[in-house]
């Protein structure tokens, strides 16, 4: 099939994991993807895995430079941009009253600021190629712990709340110009991220942690027309997890 038939999507974090993922399933159905990260060596040997469909760019998303370079790269090698998918992202962790202020910022900075800043830098181009007829779409990547809470990962739970909050604000705001904006709420997936975390850490009903081409699926959904219908929405991937009371 050809789901994204034409449509060029700029993914942050996709030299491994969810981006990854997400880089290969949008390029098999038919996109052209740029490959942000700051891992250079993997980013380009994806891209050049990925073919002439596929381009990589060195990408700290609390960089507006950084930014700016990444769509300058996306708009010279492939003439625009219908799909932004926010997907970097970092954890860090300690008790509340231990909580350092350099990891505190750390977290917001990447997973937030990173959020926004792509956001702002892409708009313009995502109401130009709305404005053309094909459908744009930002796909923000959150998490669980964008609807609950999580001792210790105080400043991921946060960011991840604040993730959702700004999804449901821009798409508000850009609706009217035919971009649409929603969040993607994955559980326990199994990436580089979550590889020092048990399978059995967390109760999952379905009873495994998902992989990422399972979250993959889903960026694929928003970034097609097929979800043309839907902005500000939370779509949730956690095999159940947020939905379960553990019973002994």
């Amino acid at each position: 099939m050809a789901r994204v038939d034409g449509k060029v999507a700029l993914i942050t974090g996709a030299a491994s994991g969810i981006g990854a993922a997400s880089a290969r399933l949008l390029v098999s159905e038919g996109a052209r993807v740029v490959i942000g990260d700051v891992s250079d060596e993997q980013g380009q040997a994806l891209a050049t895995e990925l073919g002439d469909a596929a381009r990589f760019v060195h990408l700290d998303v609390a960089s507006h430079d950084d930014w700016k370079a990444a769509l300058a790269t996306t708009i010279a090698e492939f003439g625009r941009l219908d799909v932004l998918v926010n997907n970097a992202g970092v954890a860090n962790g300690a008790m509340i009253q231990h909580f350092d202020l350099d990891q505190w910022q750390r977290v917001l900075d990447v997973n937030l600021t990173g959020t926004f800043l792509g956001i702002r830098t892409a708009t313009d181009e995502l109401i130009k190629a709305a404005a053309s007829g094909t459908g744009a779409s930002i796909v923000n990547i959150s998490s669980i712990e964008g609807v609950r809470g999580t001792p210790w990962a105080h400043g991921y739970v946060a960011t991840k709340w604040a993730v959702r909050g700004l999804t449901k604000s821009v798409a508000m705001e850009l609706a009217a110009q035919g971009v649409r904006c929603n969040s993607v709420h994955p559980g326990l997936i199994r990436t580089p991220m979550t590889e020092i975390i048990p399978d059995d850490m967390i109760p999952i009903p379905l009873g495994r942690p998902g992989q990422p081409e399972e979250v993959a699926a889903f960026v694929l959904f928003l970034a097609s027309d097929e979800s043309s219908f839907a902005t500000g929405a939370e779509f949730v991937v956690d095999g159940g997890t947020v939905q379960g009371v553990p019973h002994k």
